[in-house]
């Protein structure tokens, strides 16, 4: 191996120094957006980056010194963390120049508690590194794992003999070289699946948002009539269930936990033992209540979430006194709360503090607004509070554990079903601010910045999401440990994954404090060591994984995550051609999952009628101006797809070629768009429910809160109307037939 020499360089000014510190923190000052702009941060926006991680902007010389340290870290004799491929297992091992032939010892502690070593006098020299200043000067090993190191996460020491300061711990990740993906994709096998959103299910029996077991019903219906093989749900991540600002999947309070309105109370084991349960839930009140949620047109988080957890409050109690401690149950919730470990305790805190502190103060409304002393989950009025309401922890890891089981059941279903892939679940990109995450582990995000996107032809002045980016050092020097517990709380259940946002591997766009989203920049992460980490947690738990690579997205990215067989994630909207035509059928690629839309854009049907745009002018978020221009460019848009389905013989020769004569999407349009979805090459094909029934108004209108029912809206048909004769019927044949005649059909 060529020796890579590295030598510190000193900057030439206090802009030259921040525009090195901000490389080498891995801020990208210069990126295209999406119209083919060229951006370039001013040395403001870098000196903001770098104050919000830590570094002394004030003048050169602190700069310079911020530098200099980070550098000089380099002379560790390990890094925190190493991740490394099954193909080359190898670490970087890093000794003075000085020593001569250094012999080294590594031990290594294996995650079952195995332990092996090696001891070698490497011979390979991967770099010099030198710090001139300090006269620091070191070499890089590259030094062999020992023979029959697994995949896992492991304890690695290092030392040196003869050397007893040259001795270090780390922890070692042993990755898989691609992610999880069954042979007959690999092969150009097709399937497909239907998107739901599960709060959106409607039934006779729930108690006014879907649940797992409407997930059992909606199954058999997907499994049996449609053909399809897996389910997408939205994120089921906990949220504080507060309308309008805190009912987003896609902000939750934690990503290690779930939603408890998605639980059927009546199925929880304790209900049928439990009077008190059975007395409550016959009462008049509380029957009026369930028959209100029910019809409501939209779901009522607040009204949902207070019914649900006083029935759990109750089972709890029921749990406690009669089975806790004397049951094979008993031990199993004992089990899980061992297993989940310091991670579940903090989050049970967070929860319990949350309800007792509100209740003392209705304006206490999240973490931000608790009396200092309980701001920090680590401080003493913390654990005193822990020791005072033990019970009021254990009720909100019950919940968790209840979670567990009926999610459980429902992924074993749908595989007795013969779904090959069963669930599809979702990864949020963000945590809340004001949620349990950032309270519990605030070192491990970044204060002074937001995430969000540069400005698209959707959000002409960019996004800002308003949630603070991972502190990528400190999620390395910790093993990664928060980023692998969120994704192994999600594909225990499942048998895919979509990862939100996937480009969040490799970079992501903060915006400082005082900053617009539109002067944001890119700021890079560790994209190989998390590819890693994810294949490794894919193939143990066999999910397909599914990166949602929109926006900008280079084609080196694109690149690197089809190397970890990672699916792309390719939408009808945007897959188009320079000239702004769609692209053929055909053009898709095999290794992509390829859906109609998501939930911040518009429906087949709403695209078609202008739905969203005249949504997005209701609720002011375009002018006059903009409406105008929004509707002249959705004719032209239109009169592309019709061109595309034209071209693929997808339409009648007879049907129009204007749009101008389809005012409405009518069921040979519908039945075309569907068709040229299900004969790409694509691996998977998704449809939303709401494409599915042609419904027009989307889930989400990106930008608005209370102007807008997000996150709310329910099924057009309710689970025991979608096997009648009728409309629903019409839709379930036409998409069968479409599975059936492109291959895709289980």
């Amino acid at each position: 191996m060529p020796l890579l020499q590295t030598k510190f360089e000193y900057a030439s000014s206090y802009e030259d120094a921040l525009h090195r510190a901000a490389a080498e923190w891995g801020v990208e000052r210069e990126f295209w957006d999406i119209f083919g702009n060229y951006h370039v941060a001013p040395a403001d926006t870098e000196a903001r980056i770098l104050g919000s991680l830590g570094v002394d902007v004030s003048s050169q010389d602190t700069v310079e010194e911020a530098r200099m340290r980070r550098f000089q870290q380099r002379a560790a004799v390990l890094p925190n963390t190493s991740v490394v491929s099954e193909n080359h297992k190898a670490v970087d091992i890093s000794l003075p120049a000085t020593l001569n032939a250094p012999r080294i010892h590594m031990e290594l502690t294996l995650e079952d508690g195995r332990v092996l070593s090696a001891d070698d006098e490497p011979d390979q020299i991967s770099a010099a590194v030198e710090l001139q200043r300090d006269g620091l000067r070191w070499f890089v090993y590259r030094m062999s794992l020992p023979d029959g190191t697994p995949l896992g996460y492991h304890t690695m020491r290092v030392s040196v003999e003869g050397h007893p300061s040259l001795a270090a711990e780390a922890s070692l990740v042993v990755c898989p070289e691609r992610a999880y993906l069954p042979e007959q994709f690999q092969q150009g096998g097709r399937t497909a699946g239907i998107a739901v959103m599960l709060w959106g299910l409607r039934s006779k029996r729930n108690w006014g948002c879907g649940d797992f077991t409407d997930l059992l019903a909606l199954t058999d219906w997907i499994a049996d009539d449609v053909r399809a093989s897996f389910i997408g749900l939205n994120p089921l991540h906990a949220i504080h269930n507060r309308a309008p600002y805190n009912t987003s999947p896609y902000l939750p309070l934690s990503i290690f936990y779930k939603n408890f309105i998605y639980l059927d109370i009546q199925r929880i084991p304790e209900f049928a033992r439990c009077d008190v349960a059975e007395r409550e839930l016959s009462s008049e009140a509380v029957q009026r209540e369930i028959a209100d949620l029910r019809n409501s047109e939209f779901v009522e988080y607040e009204r949902v979430s207070q019914l649900k957890k006083r029935f759990l409050k109750i089972l709890f109690d029921e749990f406690q006194g009669k089975i806790r401690g004397k049951s094979e149950r008993g031990a199993a919730f004992e089990e899980y709360c061992s297993q989940e470990g310091d991670r579940l305790e903090k989050f049970a805190l967070y929860c319990a503090l949350d309800e007792v502190l509100h209740a003392q103060d209705s304006n206490r409304w999240t973490w931000l607004d608790w009396p200092a002393e309980y701001r920090d989950p680590g401080s003493k009025a913390c654990n005193e509070f822990a020791q005072e309401h033990r019970e009021a922890l254990d009720f909100y890891k019950y919940v968790q554990f209840v979670i567990e089981e009926e999610l459980a059941e429902a992924q074993e279903y749908t595989k007795a079903k013969g779904m090959a892939i069963g669930l599809y679940h979702d990864l949020a990109l963000a945590t809340d601010s004001a949620g349990a995450d950032l309270w519990a582990y605030r070192d491990l995000y970044v204060t002074g910045c937001r995430v969000g996107s540069p400005p698209d032809a959707f959000s002409p002045k960019g996004q800002d999401w308003a949630f603070p980016p991972p502190n990528t050092i400190a999620n390395a020097e910790d093993g990664y440990r928060g980023f692998r517990a969120s994704i192994q709380a999600i594909v225990k259940h499942g048998g895919a994954l979509r990862i939100d946002h996937v480009m969040r591997l490799f970079r992501l766009f903060w915006i400082p404090d005082g900053v617009d989203a539109a002067n944001g920049v890119y700021v890079k992460d560790n994209a190989i060591d998390l590819l890693r980490i994810l294949a490794l947690e894919s193939v143990r738990s066999r999910n397909i994984i599914v990166g949602e690579d929109l926006g900008t997205v280079t084609d080196g990215m694109r690149d690197t995550l089809a190397r970890f067989r990672i699916l792309s994630y390719r939408l009808l909207y945007f897959e188009k051609r320079k000239d702004g035509s769609f692209i053929a059928s055909s053009e898709y690629p095999k290794q992509a999952l390829v859906a109609s839309t998501t939930h911040d854009l518009p429906t087949i049907a709403g695209f078609w009628a202008c739905r969203d745009i005249e949504a997005r002018h209701a609720a002011g978020l375009v002018d006059d101006n903009g409406y105008r221009a929004q509707l002249s460019d959705r004719q032209l848009e239109k009169q592309r797809m019709l061109d595309v389905l034209h071209e693929e013989r997808l339409l009648p020769e007879d049907y129009t070629r204007n749009p101008a004569d389809v005012p409405e999407l009518d069921g040979i349009l519908h039945n075309a768009v569907v068709g040229f979805l299900a004969q790409t090459p694509s691996a998977l094909l998704l449809l939303n429910q709401e494409d599915l029934t042609k419904e027009t108004e989307q889930q989400n209108l990106p930008g608005s809160t209370s102007q807008y029912p997000n996150w709310r809206r329910k099924m057009r048909f309710g689970l025991d109307e979608l096997r009648q004769p009728g409309m629903s019927r019409d839709f379930t044949a036409m998409f069968r037939n479409q599975l059936v005649r492109t291959g895709r059909a289980s």
